[in-house]
């Protein structure tokens, strides 16, 4: 089914000054609109990553599948996996007509399926088609146009040749670069050890800001801690995290504090579940499924007293037919004593 968007969506507010200074990762299965929703909870600041959506997704699938977010998820940003620059400004354009406040070009993805479909890091060894592919979007689009890489691609790991990607990348007019401080090895590592075994060089990356220091320089990869978040700011414009956020979301109830110099007090567990909660009722309603935004939300007590009895209520019963609230009630019973303070299942 192709949905003609400007039918089936409301468009929202895209006048959204972007502060990249904390960014959620892209990831495939993980960053859904379900998800994005509640990691907006807990930071009011931090710019959100969809996972990659295809060209050909939104040009010949189910248009507003792919591209319905919650305004309250803003700012949200899409990615986009293609290497036809006509197709990606094309759905650059459907982007923007959505509201989301910026569009991001995936040259990192290591997997064979998007390598076959010239999509990810193989367009790394292609610095010329990117820039064209960046030209096409920014030329169609009020919004940032920005693209995310590794630092090199199989024998591509020296520095001349990652500049040369970023130079002529930058000949587009794309001013912000995401850099995956892992190179990526297209053949002989699979895309979970393409995450973990490529050492990290941060050095590499510190390196592009203080000899480009006209561009926006994002750092993502392996990073673990706001600690280590301030560190890294220091030398770079922006920190990305991922897996760790997902793995352990109350990291980032302290990003506005840390990293913002936002006053207000960080929301507690309890807190973040008592905005959850109508949200995830008022999507049960609608037809969604209580497994399919609960899985987000299972590291959220990660480390304390009942984490695990949290965790395995959820796991065994959010996926059963006719699975609501109580599931959610029942889990918090096991970890949080005020519990009763959120609101019953209607």
């Amino acid at each position: 089914m192709n949905t003609d968007s400007k039918k089936t969506h409301s468009p929202v507010n895209t006048g959204i000054t972007l502060n990249r200074r904390f960014t959620a990762a892209p990831m495939m299965d993980w960053s859904d609109r379900h998800c994005r929703y509640f990691w907006r909870l807990l930071s009011k600041n931090a710019v959100l990553y969809t996972e990659m959506v295809t060209t050909g997704a939104l040009q010949f699938g189910d248009r507003e599948r792919f591209l319905r977010f919650d305004p309250a998820e803003q700012p949200v940003a899409l990615q986009l996996g293609g290497s036809d620059a006509q197709a990606l400004a094309e759905c650059a354009e459907w982007a923007e007509q959505w509201g989301y406040n910026e569009v991001n070009l995936n040259c990192g993805c290591p997997s064979d399926r998007v390598q076959s479909g010239r999509i990810g890091a193989c367009l790394m060894a292609e610095p010329e088609l990117v820039r064209d592919c960046m030209g096409a979007m920014t030329e169609r689009v009020k919004i940032p146009v920005t693209v995310k890489h590794r630092i090199g691609i199989d024998d591509m790991d020296d520095y001349d040749g990652l500049m040369n990607f970023v130079d002529t990348v930058a000949q587009s007019g794309c001013t912000t670069f995401i850099v995956h401080a892992r190179k990526a090895w297209l053949q002989g590592l699979s895309p979970k050890e393409n995450r973990d075994v490529p050492p990290l060089d941060y050095e590499l990356v510190a390196r592009i800001k203080r000899e480009r220091p006209d561009l926006e320089i994002i750092i993502n990869g392996g990073i673990k801690t706001l600690e280590q978040c301030n560190t890294l700011l220091q030398d770079v414009d922006g920190v990305m995290l991922g897996r760790e956020i997902y793995a352990n979301p109350i990291l980032l109830a302290g990003v506005d504090q840390a990293l913002y110099g936002d006053t207000a007090p960080a929301p507690s567990r309890l807190q973040v579940m008592q905005a959850f909660m109508p949200y995830m009722q008022a999507e049960l309603e609608r037809g969604t499924r209580l497994n399919q935004m609960t899985r987000h939300i299972l590291g959220l007590y990660q480390g304390l007293p009942g984490a695990r009895a949290f965790r395995r209520i959820i796991s065994e019963n959010a996926h059963k037919k006719g699975a609501d609230l109580t599931v959610v009630q029942q889990a918090l019973a096991a970890v949080e004593p005020d519990a009763n303070a959120l609101p019953r299942p209607l």
